[in-house]
């Protein structure tokens, strides 16, 4: 009888922030953790969100037997829009979480054709030969969750997003309890989030917060606009009870956070007396000082709600003199430059601003280094593998293992696409799975790839000329001049000089080729003459389109 093998495949969210997702297998079973998307880089032009390559398990979707999901942020729920129409397997979440899935794929037209399962803590699911527990963990959003994993080779941990807050706005801390008894049972492996693996310390209860945002109540003279992720459950609670108690009411701006504070109202996640919750079109007959908005845009998105107060395109709230905008949440990386860009924006508008850089309005829901030790101790695993987090994230977090007593052989930084394997005899990486980014633009997933967004690149760095010759279809010869247009280059009408060159060099090759049909040599020398002479007279090279047309 062969030996069980277990496979640790991560295609998202290792080597980088957000597009979460594991695989974990065990011969004929997968299953699957998270289902997350990534926000683009600069570098990714006109790209709306990158989520993971599915291919290795499209290839073997029949031994997939479920997708679970850690808690309900978008960067561990996101791609399941666009990965269950093609992966048709149950998911597996909590009650918040499944609410926040089913508003997003309701969005999408897509809710009535998924199979979602609601578990909680406590409750054990069998996926063939892997079985999986669920504990509560405390994370910046309710009905977080972490994973007890049991295999034939042993038990494996997966600590989803977590911090050590003994002071939770749900009340609800990490399961240490759970967590410490497994020590006793032996741990094969431990994931462990690695987001905050460079911060000392302990990570600051969500209290701290809720004592700013209540003394900015009382404080400012004017409304109190916050913004926030549209699935920070928890900060909206926090804003609701200080609210309450400064005799202000609550307005809601954004289509996301607006459907998120309905569904949350209705499962309990959010509680307000009656009264508190206001609609937009009351918002003129009540004084500014009776008002807190919520908004999403909290990371400089540019259709988001409070991005388009900040340059006056909102339809319902301007904001003005007297305001106090409140961004309670950090830049995730790779975003620093539109969030300053807003903050720019708000400053101008002559309105008090506060952020995390110089305000306590946000803790993350990350452990800190300590909390990291922590729970290597309390679990004591054979093996470590750091999750979640660029590289430097993930090999601090190794390092903070060893510094634990991990052997570094027994310790794996692993990268998308990495294939960990497990035995009784032992565990290394042998090989490696395609786990590139796919990228969602507009209506489409996957139609762009390196080849657009390199000539997206070209176009935004150098610009882009069209030159079109007519040409007698008997002759060859020019009928005119050519034209010539720029995009992104020079302004052609005070660039005589270089159109006339161009114009000049265009003659020059069509009477070279004169008396032969016009096609593809010629547009090929266009380009290539028009692209030495660019160069020559801009040191730019611009994307050259020459056209012929048969007169």
């Amino acid at each position: 009888m062969s030996q069980p093998k277990l496979r640790i495949i991560p295609l998202g969210g290792l080597g980088e922030i957000g597009r979460n997702m594991m695989v974990v297998e065990c011969d004929d079973d997968i299953i699957v953790i998270d289902c997350g998307v990534m926000f683009p880089k600069d570098e990714m032009l006109g790209v709306d969100l990158v989520i993971p390559d599915i291919t290795y398990l499209l290839e073997r979707q029949e031994r997939v037997r479920g997708i679970i999901i850690t808690h309900g942020h978008e960067d561990h729920t996101g791609a399941l829009p666009y990965v269950l129409p093609r992966l048709n397997v149950p998911v597996y979440c909590s009650l918040l979480t499944h609410g926040l899935i089913s508003v997003k794929l309701k969005e999408h037209r897509q809710l009535a054709g998924a199979r979602l399962n609601i578990v909680q803590p406590g409750d054990t699911v069998g996926f063939g030969k892997l079985s999986v527990e669920f504990f509560h963990v405390c994370h910046s959003i309710p009905d977080a969750l972490g994973l007890i994993i049991h295999t034939p080779l042993g038990t494996v941990v997966h600590t989803g997003d977590f911090k050590m807050d003994y002071t939770p706005v749900d009340g609800l801390p990490t399961d240490f309890a759970r967590l410490a008894s497994l020590r006793g049972e032996g741990v094969l492996l431990l994931f462990s989030d690695s987001t905050y693996a460079e911060v000392p310390g302990y990570t600051a209860s969500e209290q701290e917060v809720a004592y700013t945002l209540e003394r900015t109540m009382a404080e400012a003279q004017g409304r109190v606009i916050i913004a926030t992720f549209a699935s920070l459950i928890s900060r909206m609670q926090l804003v609701l009870e200080a609210a309450a108690r400064q005799g202000r009411r609550v307005f809601f701006v954004g289509r996301s956070m607006r459907d998120n504070v309905e569904m949350a109202l209705k499962l309990g996640y959010l509680k307000a007396p009656s009264g508190l919750i206001g609609q937009l079109q009351e918002l003129p007959s009540l004084a500014p000082e009776k008002v807190v908005i919520m908004t999403t845009g909290s990371q400089g998105e540019p259709t988001s709600a409070l991005v388009r107060m900040a340059i006056r395109e909102h339809p319902q709230v301007d904001i003005v003199p007297g305001d106090t905008v409140i961004l309670s949440a950090t830049p995730i990386p790779g975003n620093e430059h539109l969030v300053n860009r807003t903050l720019d924006n708000l400053f101008r508008l002559g309105t008090r601003v506060l952020y995390d850089k110089i305000a306590p309005v946000h803790v993350h829901g990350h452990g800190s280094q300590e909390e990291l030790k922590m729970v290597i101790h309390l679990v004591n695993p054979r093996y470590f593998v750091p999750v979640h987090g660029e590289y430097r994230h993930l090999s601090l977090h190794a390092a903070i293992a060893q510094s634990l007593g991990m052997p570094p052989s027994n310790t794996f930084v692993l990268e998308d696409g990495d294939v960990l394997e497990m035995t009784g005899e032992g565990s290394r990486v042998t090989g490696r799975v395609p786990s590139g980014n796919v990228y969602v633009d507009g209506l489409s997933v996957g139609g762009v790839g390196p080849v657009v967004l390199r000539d997206r690149q070209a176009l935004a760095r150098d610009g882009m000329v069209v030159v079109v010759l007519a040409l007698d279809q008997r002759t060859g010869q020019l009928v005119g001049d050519p034209d010539v247009a720029s995009m992104g280059f020079v302004e052609m009408a005070e660039s005589r000089v270089l159109v006339e060159e161009t114009r000049k060099l265009v003659e020059g090759l069509v009477a070279h080729h004169q008396g032969m049909r016009a096609g593809d040599q010629l547009r090929s020398e266009l380009k290539d003459a028009l692209s030495r002479l660019y160069y020559e007279k801009t040191r730019r090279r611009p994307i050259i389109l020459p056209f012929t047309l048969e007169v």
